[in-house]
């Protein structure tokens, strides 16, 4: 049964309304990932035409967990060959280059600031819990960053991590226990 063309652009509006919607937050768990905002970039968009190419035909409900999974896949892939890539610089006499960079959504005005006390006291604390977050191990990253900021459940997040629920449990407990250590001056 072939869709219609009104059908087509509903679907494909949809579908872009679904990737504008995880773009930043998609770019910000590259961000924490990488830590260069170019690499985050370059991985964002490569998790978006896979998903694009290979998921867009799928229920809008399932879309979360397969585009996380694929960013999440690329990520995993970015760390792996990473790690190849400084062996040979190490080898070689070199080393990574200085990330001098900012990030680009901290250039965004934030139209809600009542209170210039209360907005430095908000930065601190996103400054602290983007730092902790960043010195979390990678899975456990993952888990968090799937489970608390995404919202997806065990099962999704699970799928999308590509292992048990069991282990996303540990994960997610590990991560935010430490967490709650790093972040315990802030806590009220």
């Amino acid at each position: 049964m072939e869709q219609s063309k009104e059908e087509r652009l509903d679907s494909n509006e949809t579908l872009n309304l679904f990737l504008a919607g995880v773009e930043r937050r998609a770019f910000r768990m590259a961000r924490l990932a990488t830590s260069d905002d170019d690499e985050a970039l370059d991985l964002v968009q490569d998790a978006m035409l896979a998903f694009v190419s290979r998921y867009a035909g799928k229920p809008d409900g399932e879309w979360a967990p397969l585009f996380h999974r694929t960013l999440q896949n690329r990520i995993v892939d970015w760390h792996r060959h990473s790690s190849v890539r400084n062996r040979f610089r190490v080898w070689f006499g070199g080393r990574e280059e200085d990330n001098n960079g900012s990030d680009p959504l901290e250039n965004v005005a934030d139209q809600s600031l009542p209170d210039p006390a209360a907005s430095l006291q908000r930065r601190q604390l996103g400054t602290a819990i983007e730092s902790a977050v960043s010195r979390l191990p990678l899975r456990q990253r993952q888990a968090f960053l799937l489970r608390a900021w995404e919202g997806l459940d065990t099962a999704q997040t699970a799928f999308a991590m590509g292992c048990s629920e069991g282990s996303v449990k540990t994960h997610y407990s590990r991560a935010v226990h430490t967490l709650r250590d790093l972040l315990e001056e802030f806590a009220s």
